[in-house]
């Protein structure tokens, strides 16, 4: 911004000055030239005052001194030079000048003058006056040089000032810019300085409120988040030891189904509350979905968990893996609660037989979630949260397994409209070491 600044207040000031300078410049050689052709015909004048009718029969006639580089002389109506210095006969302007008009001209490189020399209505002789021209050029050349120097003088201030005027206008949003960097990584109590600039000062203060609220808002989000995990964590993790408790004890053999079933329940509620704790960023203990569980065993787990559902709804539930390693490593938590919206939303929402088939991509792992049905609405619109194409539903699970695949650096996308395809792209790093799921 300071070269811009710079750039226009220079090129303004060139503008002025080129507008001002080149007339200033012509009007000074026009009045130079004026002026010693004035000065010329003074010394003409004074000279023709000084001439006797008498000199015609060789009385003498002495002729004012003229200025250094002016000749003067006096011709007779035969063009002859009687006295003074000139060429040796009249010129034109001589001749000119023999019919009774002051003559103003050029000769070769000289400026001349000729005044008529009168007596009883008659032109008795010519007095002329010259100069070189180059005596007036040199004044102009010089006169220019002083005009040159004070418009390169007053460019040079410009400059100056447009630096000085370019820095203070420049530092605050320079300092605004470095707080809006700050705020992009992360430090939201950065606040912009006040600057000696109403406008941008205007803009700092309302950059200043909007972080002051924009920190209010995540600061309520986070205590919430946090809040709500540590009070739905506490009573889960009662419910979880009570269930376990109760299968120990083993009293009652046709209730042990149900409390495994609902401790499974009980543990995966569990997770999904850390994923939630950790995708909004808020402090915690260790996260579950840190651990990293071979590919296979969290594929046979969802389908153990997603069998009964379906075939509830009279609806087939078929896995594919297409080779890829059982013991592949993937984040077993996000991985879990990304497939369980996906087929969620697929037994809501689909028809006919859903399929989960993964794909080994080398450096990535697809998992596609695909069924009979079609996805209808506003396509645009299906990942974002509190959309929901169906009208029933709160348009959250699609929403919130994009930010979980985004947060393991994957890609969550609706591949195929019709039939129904989902996809979700994981990397993979075949060099990770697998770690050992939680004792249950």
């Amino acid at each position: 911004m300071r070269q811009r600044v710079v750039r226009v207040a220079v090129t303004a000031a060139l503008v002025a000055v080129v507008l001002l300078a080149v007339p200033l410049a012509w009007a000074i050689r026009s009045v130079l030239y004026v002026d010693q052709r004035d000065s010329l015909e003074r010394v003409a004048l004074a000279g023709a005052v000084q001439v006797s009718p008498d000199y015609q029969k060789g009385d003498p006639v002495e002729l004012p001194r003229p200025p250094a580089g002016t000749r003067l002389g006096l011709y007779d109506p035969q063009l002859r030079l009687r006295t003074g210095s000139g060429s040796r006969s009249g010129d034109t302007s001589v001749r000119q000048a023999l019919k009774g008009q002051v003559v103003r001209s050029r000769s070769g490189g000289d400026l001349v003058v000729a005044v008529p020399v009168s007596h009883a209505e008659q032109v008795i002789g010519v007095v002329r006056a010259s100069s070189p021209v180059a005596t007036v050029r040199n004044r102009v050349f010089a006169v220019w040089g002083v005009l040159l120097g004070v418009a390169a003088f007053g460019l040079a201030v410009a400059v100056l000032v447009a630096h000085r005027q370019a820095r203070a206008l420049a530092a605050p949003l320079e300092d605004l810019s470095r707080h809006c960097q700050a705020v992009t990584d992360g430090d939201l109590n950065a606040r912009a300085a006040p600057s000696s600039i109403t406008e941008i000062d205007q803009v700092a203060r309302t950059h200043n409120e909007m972080l002051h609220s924009l920190s209010e808002l995540l600061r309520h989000e986070r205590d919430f988040t946090a809040n709500a995990s540590h009070q739905l964590r506490t009573p889960l993790t009662g419910l979880q030891l009570t269930l376990e408790a109760g299968l120990e004890q083993g009293e009652n053999a046709r209730l042990r189904p149900v409390l495994e079933e609902a401790l499974a329940t009980t543990r995966r509620l569990h997770r999904t509350v850390e994923e939630v704790l950790r995708l909004s960023g808020s402090p915690g203990p260790p996260r579950s979905s840190a651990l990293l569980r071979p590919v296979g065993q969290v594929l046979r787990a969802t389908q153990q968990r997603w069998h009964g559902p379906f075939a509830d709804d009279g609806r087939r539930l078929e896995y594919l893996t297409h080779d890829v390693p059982d013991d592949l490593p993937v984040p077993g938590g996000a991985v879990t609660e990304i497939l369980d919206v996906l087929l969620d939303n697929a037994r809501l929402h689909g028809r006919g037989m859903v399929r989960v088939t993964v794909r080994d991509l080398d450096d990535a792992l697809a998992f596609d979630v695909t069924d009979e049905g079609e996805v209808s609405g506003d396509m645009a619109r299906l990942f974002d949260r509190g959309h929901t194409g169906s009208g029933t539903g709160t348009g959250i699970g699609l929403a919130f397994a994009r930010d979980l695949a985004d947060s393991l650096g994957g890609r969550l996308s609706l591949t195929r409209g019709t039939p129904a395809a989902f996809t979700l792209l994981l990397p993979v790093h075949r060099d990770q070491p697998k770690q050992a799921p939680r004792p249950k």
